[in-house]
This record gives C-alpha cells, structure tokens and sequence, in this order.
C-alpha cells in the first residue's frame, strides 16, 4: 500500500486527535501552567482517541484496513510526542516576562476562613498559576485580618473599581458575603463590564462543594447540592467492574504470599493467623474486615480499641513488616470480591471510634458515601493511623468528589510507592 492510500485515515486520525484534545480543554490560557493536569488530560485523551480510532476503523470498514498493533503503536507514539512537545511549550513559557503574563492576578473580598483555606491551596500550586495581589474588607463582621498571610490589605469594597484598574485584576474571588448587598451586585457587575472572572467561595456549603449546580424550582434559580460522581449508574458498574476483576486477580497472585506470611505469624504467636474486625462500609452497613494478624493475641484486650503507632509494642516482629508493604491487607480481596469493600476508597473505620469522630470532626460521616476501599487517596497521602483526622477526611471527600477510573489506577498505582506513616 502507498503513502497515498493511507493519507485519508491519517488526516481523519489528526482531526479527531484535535477534536478529543479540544474536549479535554487543555488549550485555555488559564490552564497553560498547569502541567501535570495538563500532562493526565493528553493521556486520557490519547487513550480514548486510540480506542475510539480503532473503534470507528473497525465499525465502517475503512480501506485500506489498519491492524490493531499499528493503532496502539500509533497511539503511544502520539502520547510520547504530545508530552515532549508540551515539555518543550512549557520551558518556553516559563521564560521571564512570560509567565507573569499567564499568571491569573486574584484579589480578594473579605477575609475569613475559606480564604486562608483557599490562599494555602494557591500557594501549593506548583504551576505558579496565581499572583496574589491582596485583599479589601467588606466591613462585615466577619472579615478577619490575616495573621502572616503575605497578604495586604489594599483598602475598602467600595475601592475595588479602583484597585481593578490599578492592578489589572484578572479574578476576583468573594469570601465573606456579609458585605452590603448593593456593593457586591455592584461589584458582580464591574467584573461582567469589566471582563473579569467573579468566582465566589460557597461558604455556607462545607462539604461536597464540586457537587453543587445551579438549578431552577419553579422558575426560581436555586443553588444545592446535587449528584457526585458515584451516584452515576454507569459509574458504579465500571468501578465494580474494576473491583471484581482486580479483586479476583489480586486474591490469585496474592495467595501464595498470604500462606507464606500465615505460617510466620503462626510460629511467631501460635493462634488464628486471620484477623475479623467489625469496620463501617457504605451508608454506615457494618462489615468484617479480614487481615492477617499482626500483633499480639488479645492486643486490645487491655485499652480497647486504638490506632498503631510507631514502634507499637502489640505488634508481632513479622507484624511490623507486613504492616510497612500492606501485606496484611491482602486478605481483603475476598470483601472486594464479596462487594463489601472496593480496591479504592476511604479506608473502613471502627464503630467504637466513629462514635466519637462523628462528633468531634467536620462532615466525617460524608466518607461514608462509598464503599471503602483497600486504599485511598488518604493514604498515598500519608494520611493513615495516628495523623490529622481533619486533613484524611478533606482528602476522603476530595476523592468522593473527583472520583474518575483514572484517578483510582493512579491511586493503585501510587500505593506501591507510597508507605508513609505505614506502621
């Protein structure tokens, strides 16, 4: 076959390439710095746009006929050159004088709590995506000073015409909503005139935020909480899909390691080699989780039931190491299988510890929205045993709310590399 003969399936596979890239919207001005995201949007879209291709191939009977070695072959050369051209785009980028230019200048309206929350979270983006230029006070209560922020106050709400011209302003972010109500519609107004993103912080909402949609009740517009990823159907028979076929694979693999490390705890500390635990699944149904044992018998038998810490005495010798590489975790392929537990989510905890968490942290009982998994964005995190609640939890729900396959092999994949905290 000549070059000529292909040259129509290579110009249709270019213009989908770009049609699927386009769906990604990875080609808008406020994402240019933002590489890694940009980096797992031209994955995903080559990926599909590979599938897709050779789909469509097959479908219409294309001539002449493509193998399906060619169009991976195809796909993962399309990634490699995508990857590296954006590798080079972005050194060009980061020249001076050219990154300043992309920055988004964010001013703030009021300050509160949400704000510090949403500043550290500026701050930790390594794209250097946001310049800062300060904040104005609403003359609510409820502003609050910036303790050692780097922050400065720039003056009054009824100065940011001013201070929008002044420091050509790119968004403006409203975190206090006490202010007056005819200055903030007058200042939604400036940023619509003036072309300027107006975002504002739902501080009224705690928890679930991604999922809330404007929506309209009797023709009046209301603004809620809605669906997350999860309650999709089609969602949940992929994510069970995936469950049932690493769960079956992982209980096959792993069987052998779990009969070696059996034995050993056996020797160690003659007893059950399994461990039973009553753990919280999916609306709060209770469930058995199985592990290997890993500490003493009766280890709890004195103060109840407690996280391990490090160097914790109750742990067997063997324990110490299967609990550093998850080995005692394996057991749980059988309640993945069982549909008990997925490979990801926020790891099960303890009734008799729930009972006190659920009053003592914000919004813990909304991790209970999935089923809980053998890992967790928590844990490739660092977040696991004795560390801060607070932070786990923002990660269970950041989970809940971002929740793609994608991100689940992600998480697969990064526990293998990451044993923080794993004592």
């Amino acid at each position: 076959m000549s070059f000529r003969q292909y040259s129509g399936h290579m110009a249709l596979g270019s213009l989908t390439l770009i049609l699927v890239l386009g769906w990604q919207d990875i080609y808008h001005k406020n994402v240019l710095l933002r590489t890694r995201w940009i980096s797992s949007k031209i994955a995903k879209g080559v990926l599909v746009w590979t599938a897709g291709f050779l789909a469509m191939t097959l479908a219409l009977k294309l001539q002449p006929s493509i193998s399906r070695v060619y169009v991976g072959l195809n796909g993962a050369t399309a990634l490699l050159f995508l990857l590296g051209w954006r590798a080079f785009f972005m050194s060009c980028l980061r020249a001076p004088g050219r990154i300043e230019a992309l920055q988004q200048r964010t001013l703030f309206v009021g300050w509160n709590d949400e704000a510090v929350s949403l500043l550290k979270t500026m701050k930790r983006d390594q794209a250097g995506s946001f310049d800062i230029m300060g904040w104005v006070r609403t003359g609510s209560p409820e502003d609050s000073q910036p303790e050692d922020a780097g922050v400065p106050c720039l003056g009054d709400l009824s100065e940011v015409e001013h201070l929008v011209a002044t420091h050509a302003v790119d968004m403006v972010v409203v975190a206090d909503l006490h202010g007056p109500r005819e200055q903030m519609i007058a200042l939604a107004n400036l940023c619509e005139r003036e072309m300027i993103q107006f975002k504002v912080i739902p501080s009224y909402f705690r928890v679930f935020v991604s999922g809330l949609t404007l929506e309209t009740i009797a023709g009046t517009p209301v603004l809620g909480v809605t669906r997350l990823p999860l309650d999709d159907t089609l969602n949940v028979i992929l994510k069970r899909a995936v469950d049932i076929i690493g769960g079956t694979v992982g209980l096959v693999l792993s069987a052998p390691i779990i009969a070696v490390f059996s034995t050993l705890v056996w020797l160690e500390s003659k007893g059950s080699v399994f461990y039973h635990q009553r753990r919280w699944g999916c609306n709060g149904v209770p469930f058995n989780i199985i592990k290997i044992r890993s500490m003493k018998k009766d280890a709890e038998a004195a103060k109840g039931a407690q996280w391990c810490v490090k160097d914790d005495p109750r742990r067997l010798k063997v324990g110490a190491f299967m609990r550093k590489w998850n080995i005692d975790e394996l057991p749980q392929f059988w309640n993945v299988l069982k549909g008990e537990m997925s490979l990801v989510g926020p790891r099960p905890e303890r009734p008799e510890l729930i009972d006190s968490f659920k009053h003592q942290i914000p919004h813990y009982n909304a991790r209970h929205h999935s089923k809980p998994g053998m890992t967790g964005w928590a844990q490739v995190n660092g977040l696991r045993g004795d560390t801060d609640l607070g932070e786990r939890i923002q990660c269970d729900l950041w989970y809940l709310e971002n929740w793609s396959l994608w991100l689940d092999f992600q998480i697969m994949l990064l526990t293998f590399f990451k044993r923080d905290n794993a004592y």
